[in-house]
């Protein structure tokens, strides 16, 4: 059976609550492979919750999580990380003084499940570096490799922290906000490189920048008040009704 076969994660119903709050409420997604899926919505929709459930760090209170067919609900990050749900953080300040192909190689050492000890002599083991260099092609800073990180500007160390998460070829891909904090310029590379990884990844993006989103997500689905109120195509989810009444007085959709 191909890893085809399942869909690459789904939730059914998911439900997180603190006191009163439902955070995030009876929440169903399908994930297809090889699609990029965006979630969006106002400030305090619940997005974060949202991601910290299907990464593993927050415990939903009821529904389920599903990654390739297989029920994750219970288990930690770092168990759905070697099914293959990989989550980007902004972690590259935790190594400045490492160049972009240590890192990447020692992401793919760690994910391997190897010590952090042995990073030394990474640089000559080929199994470590090709995937390694594959990854930081994709991410688009193979002109960057032997930068230290401390070198790197803001949208470059965000590119880095990319390539730290596809050095483990994930099957799913969360990345949550990657364009915080960039500049116009490296929003639109960003946007290129993760067009170039829709087909090869499945992606689930949360991310404020609507331009960014609506360029580039197969499916879109609107989070209001820890609710899926819609979801579909970038053109229907313009159109809807009541995500224009969502977005009005907040941000405005792009035309």
């Amino acid at each position: 059976m191909s890893a085809h076969t399942h869909t690459p994660m789904q939730t059914h119903a998911l439900v997180k609550r603190y006191g009163g709050l439902l955070a995030t409420d009876h929440v169903s997604l399908t994930l297809a492979q090889g699609e990029l899926h965006a979630i969006i919505g106002p400030n305090g929709a619940g997005k974060t919750t949202l991601i910290g459930q299907l990464g593993g760090e927050l415990r939903p209170d009821s529904g389920d999580v599903l990654l390739q067919g297989e029920c994750v609900t219970h288990l930690p990050a770092a168990d759905r990380a070697l099914r293959g749900l990989a989550r980007s953080y902004q972690i590259s300040s935790a190594f400045p003084e490492f160049t972009v192909l240590e890192c990447v190689a020692l992401a793919k050492q760690a994910h391997a499940g190897h010590s952090f000890g042995a990073w030394r002599t990474l640089l000559q083991r080929t199994q470590l570096v090709d995937p390694a260099e594959h990854a930081i092609a994709q991410a688009g800073l193979s002109h960057r490799i032997t930068q230290r990180v401390s070198e790197l500007a803001h949208g470059e160390r965000r590119q880095l922290e990319l390539a730290m998460v596809l050095v483990s070829q994930p099957k799913v891909l969360l990345l949550d906000e990657p364009m915080a904090g960039m500049s116009h310029q490296e929003s639109m590379k960003v946007v290129d490189l993760l067009a170039a990884l829709k087909g090869d990844y499945t992606l689930l993006l949360v991310e404020h920048d609507m331009q960014a989103v609506f360029a580039l997500a197969d499916t879109i689905s609107v989070l209001v008040n820890g609710a899926i109120i819609a979801s579909g195509k970038p053109e229907e989810i313009r159109q809807h009704p009541d995500v224009r009444t969502a977005y009005l007085g907040d941000e405005e959709l792009p035309a």
